[in-house]
């Protein structure tokens, strides 16, 4: 009984928690520039995992495995989601929330291409169906005639692209048994790509410490502590005690929290065909996670 009650537990955390740091993301980049914001952020998160995994006198990484971790950390977290988050500068919470969905067909996709696996029938439709979808989403007035949006758009664009090479590429990765460590090794990687990236772009020079308020302050710690640390342990208890495909379910509920929060809490614009796009998008995000194991829990 108490296993069932933690479970339940585990998947409220990840549905609300991760649903929400779109909007959380963006309110702290309102004050923190979004580089230096997520570097900071998965920097700290990063150090802290490693070093409890130290604390429990799991043996150290091996050098290759640290080069592993530094680029998997480029993909994850630089890539993948600090160009999600530079992009919240000019796309909605929800909406961005809404293109990450895609991240499972973009998947099926590289798999066809980096490792000759041809998709199933019904992954193929789910592909279909996403396409539709982003095209309805993408292709309204207000998006497509605004430049600064169609840039976020496309940025975000480019880290589905970096997360799914990277989840195709970790599953043969020499990296340390321990999750714990191998998470925190990718996170204080990343951490680093990503403050490389506010150097290089200068966006370091846009903090302003008297500019930052208890709401910046709120965001940036919730970030660490709920959406690094928390969510990210649930979310890995969860992949020990139920089946893959009931994990996959946060594809497609995420999106939907991050939509109602964006709407209810940033007056964030959610249209009539922005709810069709949502539906025929998650409906493919359905049919790709029906391609996951037989595996019940």
């Amino acid at each position: 009984m108490r296993e069932r009650y933690l479970i339940i537990a585990a998947f409220a955390t990840v549905y609300l928690v991760w649903g929400s740091t779109y909007l959380v993301n963006y309110l702290a980049i309102l004050e923190i520039p979004p580089f230096l914001m997520s570097g900071t952020r998965f920097l700290t998160a990063g150090l802290l995992l490693f070093g409890v995994a130290a604390l429990r006198k799991i043996p150290l990484p091996t050098l290759a495995q640290w080069r592993n971790a530094a680029w998997i950390g480029l993909m994850f977290m630089a890539l993948g989601t600090g160009l999600v988050v530079w992009a919240e500068q000019w796309v909605d919470s929800g909406m961005a929330a809404l293109l990450v969905s895609f991240e499972p067909l973009i998947v099926v996709l590289l798999l066809w291409v980096m490792r000759g696996k041809s998709p199933q029938l019904h992954s193929l439709l789910g592909v279909a169906l996403g396409v539709l979808g982003m095209f309805l989403l993408v292709g309204q007035p207000q998006i497509a005639a605004d430049r600064d949006t169609l840039i976020g758009v496309g940025v975000i664009a480019m880290s589905l692209f970096a997360w799914g090479y990277a989840s195709i590429y970790i599953g043969q990765a020499n990296l340390p048994k321990s999750k714990m460590q191998s998470a925190g090794m990718q996170m204080t990687c990343g951490g680093i790509w990503l403050l490389i990236m506010s150097l290089i772009f200068g966006d370091y020079k846009q903090f302003e410490w008297e500019n930052l308020t208890a709401q910046g302050i709120f965001s940036f710690f919730y970030l660490i502590v709920m959406g690094s640390l928390i969510a990210f342990s649930a979310f890995n208890y969860l992949l020990t005690k139920v089946s893959p495909e009931k994990v996959a379910t946060t594809n497609y509920v995420n999106p939907v929290v991050a939509m109602f929060l964006g709407w209810s809490l940033n007056n964030e614009q959610v249209t009539t065909r922005s709810l069709i796009a949502a539906a025929i998008m998650l409906t493919g995000v359905f049919f790709i996670n029906a391609n996951f194991g037989k595996k019940q829990d």
